[in-house]
């Protein structure tokens, strides 16, 4: 199915299943919905499930002059509004989870939850705009082999070989033109979190690897219930795809939207 974002971009997403509320699962950056491809079956055995691929994705257009979180938020409203979607679960990984963040500040009376997918592991310190440029340097002197280096090191050392380059091939194979001021975005959008948190009144979850560095009391100073998995990386719902699935829909449940029997 298409859409057509504001700025006019093409807008690819799928749609499966039936029940409210509709489960919107939001990639990560440089990936596309197929990363999603473990979770859909599942969970469109209970409610509605649609997977989008954001502006400069996977099947999406391109064409778009800002490639930000504000605007990648505006696809996921777009499809949404355009479905006229009563009652959704926003679902995101990594970059996506802000993406969903974003997007629901455009409908806050239709998001019944927000879940994060590995988004942040602590809401105390945030980069400066300094430390994101720095960052930055590397990626945009040798997109591809920095982005290859990026990706391995996010996966469990016990993630399938054939996997993580995989999903290392396909990331870096992504669109630097896109790709670059999408992450900046990305890294620089979490001071933002915050006073969006204080000014959403929806219920959040988060899903995380199992780290010694996380700050789970500063997660839930607001309201956010942290589920922590061992044995898995970043990429979680492709590394471990049944445990993953087992604890989305218990997660999903919380939100009242998943029948206990799961």
């Amino acid at each position: 199915m298409r859409a057509i974002s504001p700025d006019q971009v093409e807008l690819i997403f799928h749609m499966c299943g039936e029940g409210e509320p509709t489960v919107v699962l939001v990639h990560g950056w440089s990936c596309d919905r197929s990363y999603w491809q473990s979770q859909v079956e599942p969970l469109s055995r209970h409610r509605q499930v649609i997977t989008l691929d954001l502006a400069g994705h996977g099947d999406s257009g391109f064409g778009r002059r800002e490639w930000t979180i504000e605007a990648f938020g505006l696809d996921v409203a777009t499809v949404v509004t355009d479905l006229d979607l009563r009652e959704v679960i926003l679902v995101g990984h990594s970059m996506g989870g802000d993406v969903a963040l974003e997007a629901a500040r455009q409908f806050p009376e239709r998001v019944r939850g927000i879940v994060w997918v590995d988004t942040y592991n602590q809401l105390a310190e945030f980069s400066t705009p300094q430390e994101v440029r720095a960052r930055m340097a590397a990626f945009e002197t040798d997109f591809v082999q920095t982005t290859r280096r990026f990706v391995r090191r996010m996966f469990a050392a016990s993630a399938d070989a054939a996997l993580i380059e995989r999903v290392a091939a396909d990331m870096s194979a992504a669109p630097p033109e896109v790709a670059l001021p999408a992450l900046e975005s990305a890294w620089t959008f979490g001071s933002k979190v915050p006073e969006i948190l204080r000014s959403l009144n929806v219920p959040m979850a988060a899903i995380n690897p199992e780290d010694s560095t996380s700050d789970l009391k500063s997660m839930r100073e607001y309201g956010i219930d942290v589920t922590c998995i061992s044995g898995v990386g970043h990429f979680m719902m492709m590394e471990q795809p049944e445990r993953f699935n087992e604890c989305l829909l218990k997660v999903i449940s919380s939100f009242g939207s998943v029948p206990d029997d799961t």
